[in-house]
């Protein structure tokens, strides 16, 4: 899903959203391609059960800043139990 990290620049015909928020599960940090941030956070070598469960904590929603068509600018953000909390989190003011 593609948002706004400030949603007032909805309304402005010209402004693109900037955020991209995403679900990965389990499964996307298991098979994750080598060298990149998926794989990064698997870091485990305890053994299978133990990878299992990182994988498993590892699964929800996450975000980052990102243009359409662009690559993302920075990490993925996350895992947030909901999209609507990751939204939140992208949203919020610092």
């Amino acid at each position: 899903m593609q948002a706004y990290s400030d949603p007032k620049r909805e309304s402005n015909p010209y402004s693109l959203p900037d955020v991209e928020v995403f679900f990965m599960d389990m499964d996307d940090f298991l098979f994750a391609e080598p060298d990149t941030w998926m794989s990064e956070k698997m870091n485990d070598e305890e053994g299978i059960g133990t990878i299992m469960e990182h994988a498993k904590s590892l699964a929800g929603w996450y975000y980052w800043p990102c243009f359409p068509g662009c690559l993302p600018d920075g990490e993925a953000i996350g895992p947030f139990e909901t999209e609507k909390e990751a939204l939140e989190d992208a949203q919020e003011e610092e």
